[in-house]
């Protein structure tokens, strides 16, 4: 019997300890994981963060603002590549996050955008956010910050939760 007990409990650990790794944050329906950013020169005066969100619910919610206090002024971006010239633009009315979806911020394409930054990046450290959903209210994240010119992130921290 206590064979069994032990099987149950070393599957049940398994379980949460995927589960911990799909999702570093939570709040309502979305899912909020590989949160990240480049580290940036010393006299930098933007940077810019990634994240991806999950939405497991059934309607839309959008991400309308992200604020910190790294930075005078945080916005929501896009880059594109337009007639052959790559432009960025401030997301005016944010970004949707359609229902059962994954919308991906990443470098390149849509992003967080941080201007007047008052202090860099530095690898190994984290850049508090605050993002801010429609629906889901304001969400506090890290991001972990990689290397200079990094195009992405290995994640291994800890899940956190939004209550």
């Amino acid at each position: 019997m206590k064979l069994w007990t032990s099987i149950a409990a070393a599957t049940a650990l398994t379980v949460f300890s995927l589960s911990a790794l799909a999702s570093d944050y939570q709040a309502g329906d979305l899912s909020l994981s590989k949160t990240w950013t480049r580290a940036t020169p010393p006299k930098a005066k933007a940077g810019g963060g990634f994240v991806e969100i999950v939405n497991s619910g059934s309607e839309a919610d959008r991400l309308v603002s992200a604020s910190s206090d790294v930075a005078a002024k945080v916005e929501i971006h896009e880059m594109a590549v337009t007639d052959g010239v790559m432009k960025m633009r401030k997301m005016q009315d944010g970004i949707e996050i359609p229902a059962g979806e994954t919308v991906t911020l990443k470098p390149g394409g849509l992003h967080i955008m941080f201007m007047g930054l008052n202090q860099a990046f530095e690898e190994g450290s984290t850049v508090p956010v605050v993002l801010t959903f429609e629906k889901a209210g304001d969400v506090a994240i890290d991001l972990d910050v990689a290397k200079m010119g990094a195009k992405s992130m290995d994640h291994g921290h800890m899940k956190h939760s939004k209550n």
